[in-house]
């Protein structure tokens, strides 16, 4: 899903004379912009999966709540939401203002985290926690590199593309295989995947900025875009590491 908006094409930067200066504080300025809001976006996620999954839950048992959102049409609802805001505000955010497509963002972050609320019923609280920080690690890693390195990586988008509709078709195929080996290496290919689209978003952001600099606008549309493309990344990468690291409650 981390392909969903690449409208802004990557184009070299050109820096020269008292100018690198302006464009390197501006450069932060932005990319500060995008984690920020990822990081928030990822903490309203945490918070309503968490807050949805003790609601859910009475005494060993589900609730009402529960029942309406793990057993009932509904849960058809809560987990393709997502995808719909993610498809909305794509096709949208140039035609939205920043502060409008950032809560927009949020809205789904918030949906994003009522529909991930049942990894909370499936594995441990700890191994979610230890998933959630070796998570953050390695996308600090990949992020960071992706941003300093002199290697353009842009080759690598049509083949990330193209191996994340694999995974998908893998994944829609197994639904109905329930294979243990094919989810083995479903998840396996998921992490490099996400790990490649982690690097290549970033250096793809960073190289937006020549696009949209000195107009405040678009550069905030970009921002939100920005965050949503780092944020799916993070949350796939979480949850294929979460199949190999998560202990199971049972």
């Amino acid at each position: 899903m981390a392909e969903i908006d690449r409208r802004y094409t990557t184009a070299p930067r050109s820096r020269a004379g008292a100018g690198v200066e302006t464009l390197d504080l501006g450069l932060r300025a932005f990319m500060l912009g995008i984690y920020n809001n990822m990081a928030l976006g990822l903490a309203v996620t945490g918070a309503v999966a968490y807050g949805a999954s003790v609601a859910a839950v009475d005494n060993g048992s589900l609730t009402a709540f529960g029942n309406a959102i793990y057993n009932s049409p509904l849960k058809w609802v809560i987990m393709l939401a997502p995808l719909a805001f993610v498809f909305g505000l794509s096709a949208a955010v140039n035609r939205m203002q920043p502060a409008t497509a950032r809560l927009v963002f949020f809205a789904f972050a918030a949906v994003m985290g009522l529909s991930m609320s049942s990894i909370f019923l499936v594995f441990t609280g700890q191994s979610i926690a230890q998933t959630f920080f070796v998570t953050a690690a390695s996308f600090g890693a990949l992020s960071l590199w992706g941003y300093t390195t002199k290697r353009d990586i842009s080759g690598w988008g049509s083949f990330l593309f193209m191996g994340m509709i694999g995974i998908i078709v893998a994944m829609i195929v197994n639904i109905f295989l329930a294979s243990p080996a094919m989810q083995f290496a479903i998840s396996i290919i998921g992490v490099l995947i996400f790990a490649g689209l982690t690097a290549y978003d970033t250096q793809r952001l960073k190289n937006t900025y020549d696009i949209v600099a000195g107009d405040a606008v678009a550069a905030g549309r970009a921002s939100i875009i920005g965050a949503l493309q780092l944020y799916l990344d993070f949350i796939n990468l979480f949850m294929f590491l979460l199949q190999f690291m998560g202990n199971n409650r049972n």
